[in-house]
């Protein structure tokens, strides 16, 4: 007897057979052990995978291209070139103003988006929840998503401003939120409990990226129980067949975006939507430009923004020699040669991101070892290793960056106290963690106000001002606060 939602047998047996092609029939073992709905709903799973795609993706995965000569390929690097770069510390002011005015503009006439990949649990900050629902302590005790809502409301309101088209004057900036499978649900609560932080419903698009199965090491894919395959998210790179199948691009269209500005949830000091940004990337009219920092010191454990064989890409710290990691600048004495860090805050056209459905299989998958836990396929017990037993696909967004030629990419070097504070660790750390992301926002604050001109009275050691996005974007308007005395800490609502 065939229940509701169950394939029908002709179904079932062409499935089956796709499996049993590339020799992962072990899935449906305990499928007839099965109840009607777990039945229906392991189809429904296996029927999301091409399983001649994973085993693809898995060989090259595990077996990376060689030399003729059985070596692995030696890569040649070089630091971008300066007609692809700009410094936000050496830029001319009037440049920088330039860019500024120009982004408004597109904010303005409704051209620019932004893209949130949110998909990361707050695990380590011992949180189940979405990381972006995190307090990271502030006095305002705001969320990372609550923060990062009003930096979009105000940069609106500042678009809105500058072209003066009357009071009722609004501008447009839709917010993409990608989220992975466990995260959409607490994510969408979340925004609905909070009225969209003062954004309007429509305006925030929460969608899903993909996942992919976990395989062992011996090639098969895992069950995670009887009735389940073991799943993982595909990576941060999986944004782009995401924007695809969650009819994300097509809405772009359908608004009229041409600039998308996208980013990292727990970045407590990104500047969503940043005018400058959008302004040099449209200036420059290139398809991909990326935000850097200055590398601390030569053995900061960060991926480097380089040429890579001619073609712009990412490596990593452990793919870097200790020479060339510690190589000057030939022009800046004292300045690392190879300092561009990659901060994952990126900028994309539309036109670009409109080809992915040309380009998107193409791109590589990475695999982290793990152990995974797994339904045995003899006894139908889970298993829970005790040393990495598979696998996990993953893609990384960078992946497509060599893709471009040099005259369609860009890099823009901006100050780290300013625009990049991640949330990585546990509190308690010292780095990366929420006391971290606190100190770094109050710091901001207090020399936002110290620089409009107020006198601050410290009342704790290194202590601070919140500065709400409602107030400053930027350090902008807080010319009232001059010739007056703030105390710190405390808050600017």
């Amino acid at each position: 007897m065939v229940h509701i939602g169950e394939p029908t047998p002709e179904e079932l047996a062409s499935l089956k057979e796709r499996y049993t092609k590339t020799g992962q029939e072990h899935v449906f073992t305990f499928y007839e052990s099965l109840s009607g709905a777990e039945r229906a709903a392991l189809y429904q799973q296996l029927s999301l995978f091409d399983p001649t795609y994973i085993q693809e993706i898995t060989d090259k995965a595990l077996n990376p291209p060689k030399t003729d000569d059985g070596r692995s390929k030696v890569a040649s690097l070089e630091p971008l070139p300066e007609s692809a770069t700009a410094s936000i510390m050496d830029s001319r002011p009037e440049d920088i103003s330039k860019w500024y005015s120009s982004g408004l503009d597109l904010i303005a006439q409704n051209k620019v988006a932004v893209v949130l990949m949110a998909g990361g649990q707050g695990t380590r900050l011992g949180s189940s929840a979405p990381k972006g629902c995190y307090d990271i302590g502030l006095p305002s005790e705001k969320s990372l998503f609550q923060i990062q809502a009003e930096r979009i409301h105000k940069i609106e309101q500042l678009a809105a401003e500058k072209v003066g088209a009357g009071a009722g004057a609004e501008a447009c900036v839709p917010w993409y939120v990608m989220t992975s499978g466990p995260t959409r649900g607490p994510t969408e609560k979340f925004f609905e409990e909070n009225q969209y932080f003062g954004l309007k419903k429509e305006n925030v698009i929460i969608f899903e990226q993909g996942v992919l199965p976990c395989i062992s090491n011996e090639g098969k894919i895992l069950l995670e129980s009887k009735g389940r395959v073991a799943v993982a998210p595909d990576g941060n790179g999986g944004i782009y067949q995401a924007l695809v199948v969650s009819r994300a691009l097509e809405d772009m269209r359908r608004r009229g975006i041409e600039h998308i500005h996208a980013y990292c949830v727990d970045n407590c000091l990104v500047k969503v939507a940043d005018p400058v940004f959008i302004g040099f990337a449209a200036a420059k009219d290139v398809d991909i430009a990326t935000k850097v920092v200055r590398k601390r010191n030569a053995t900061e454990s960060v991926g480097l923004i380089v040429l890579k064989n001619g073609r712009p890409d990412v490596v990593e710290y452990s793919e870097i020699d200790k020479e060339t990691a510690e190589a000057h600048d030939p022009k800046q004495p004292g300045v690392l040669k190879f300092r561009a860090a990659n901060i994952v805050n990126h900028y994309y056209s539309f036109r670009f991101l409109d080809t992915i459905p040309s380009w998107v299989k193409n791109l590589p998958h990475h695999i982290a070892r793990k152990k995974i836990p797994y339904a045995d396929v003899t006894s139908g017990e889970t298993v829970k290793p005790e040393k990495p037993n598979g696998i996990k696909l993953e893609q990384f967004v960078f992946d497509v960056f060599p893709m471009l030629e040099l005259e369609k990419f860009a890099c823009m070097e901006v100050r780290r106290e300013d625009e990049f504070s991640p949330l990585k660790n546990a509190r308690g750390t010292g780095e990366d963690d929420p006391d971290t992301s606190k100190r770094d926002i109050m710091a901001q604050g207090k020399r936002w106000v110290q620089a409009a001109g107020a006198t601050i009275v410290d009342k704790e050691p290194e202590a601070g001002i919140e500065v709400s996005p409602l107030i400053s974007y930027g350090g902008e308007g807080l010319e009232n606060f001059k010739g007056k005395t703030v105390a710190a800490p405390s808050v600017l609502a």
